[in-house]
């Protein structure tokens, strides 16, 4: 992609649902994710992709030259943009990424690599339990925050710029 000029945001822990026919079920697909979404969501990958496309529009805003991001979305990276206060809400949030990463891998196994239907219904089975585990995980590490009034949001202003609070019942700055 370097050599290419192009630009990338990779998200580790976003893996692909497990392509098997027996979980193909729009029940089974929107329930999976959801989980992932809450995992990128609450371990701050979303946050990363939040900040490296505003970067990209406020340089170009200020007549700058766009530099197309080529960020990799690891498990330090999503944290530490997360903000989280409480070392405890932090470590559920790095094992949450850790297992959405994880569940990529074993996704990959059970839908690519294992061909005996008796062996791949229960690896990507797994793989869909861990994913939910992980979405617990980041839920708790939310709610830890949520019990200190230390939960770290980013909206945007009326002119694009983004603002910050940590305080429920405080206005964004």
């Amino acid at each position: 992609m370097d050599e290419q000029g192009l630009g990338y945001i990779i998200v580790k822990a976003d893996p692909m649902i497990g392509a098997r026919r027996e979980f193909l079920d729009p029940t089974e697909m929107a329930s999976f994710n959801s989980d992932v979404i809450k995992v990128l969501a609450l371990t701050g990958a979303y946050r990363v992709v939040q900040n490296t496309i505003d970067a990209a529009v406020n340089a170009v805003e200020a007549g700058e030259t766009l530099e197309l991001p080529k960020v990799v979305i690891s498990r330090d990276k999503a944290v530490e943009a997360a903000a989280f206060s409480s070392p405890y809400a932090k470590a559920k949030a790095m094992a949450a990424y850790e297992i959405a990463t994880k569940v990529a891998d074993i996704d990959v196994e059970g839908c690519f690599m294992v061909r005996d239907i008796e062996k791949y219904i229960p690896i990507v089975a797994s793989a869909h339990e861990m994913i939910g585990v992980a979405a617990k995980l980041a839920s708790e590490a939310r709610d830890i925050e949520k019990a200190n009034d230390t939960v770290t949001r980013t909206p945007h202003g009326g002119k694009g710029q983004t603002m910050s609070k940590s305080v429920l019942m405080e206005k964004p700055q």
